[in-house]
């Protein structure tokens, strides 16, 4: 069966910096469109960054310029790099895959992660 793992959440200071990693199996990587998701306490899930099989990617406002997205497809991997983490930024983040993506909305998205907690300390 598909799963998706995401590692690489914790604790963080103002500023700082995390690296996010998805491990996929079960599925056929280099196809599917994949995507960070987040989801704070008390909020909807949001989509934060997204790639497709062909290596375009979506970023939303809020992770432009501090956020990278990048998958390596013969590791059936992606990750996520994230500079100048803000308070705001604290949310469990979800790895997603879409067999076709596009909308980016988390009801479009094939597979998810657990998730990985990222908190921002100020």
């Amino acid at each position: 069966q598909v799963q998706l793992v995401e590692s690489g959440g914790g604790l963080v200071q103002t500023g700082g910096s995390l690296a996010l990693s998805c491990t996929a199996s079960g599925l056929t990587f280099s196809i599917y469109d994949m995507g960070w998701f987040r989801q704070a306490p008390g909020k909807e899930r949001e989509v934060v960054t997204a790639i497709t099989w062909s290596r375009n990617t979506y970023y939303a406002d809020s992770a432009k310029g501090r956020f990278t997205i990048s998958r390596d497809n013969a590791k059936n991997m992606m990750y996520l790099q994230m500079n100048g983490l803000k308070p705001e930024d604290t949310a469990v983040y979800y790895c997603a895959a879409a067999r076709r993506g596009g909308s980016w909305s988390p009801g479009g998205m094939d597979y998810w992660g657990k998730g990985t907690l990222v908190t921002v300390s100020s």
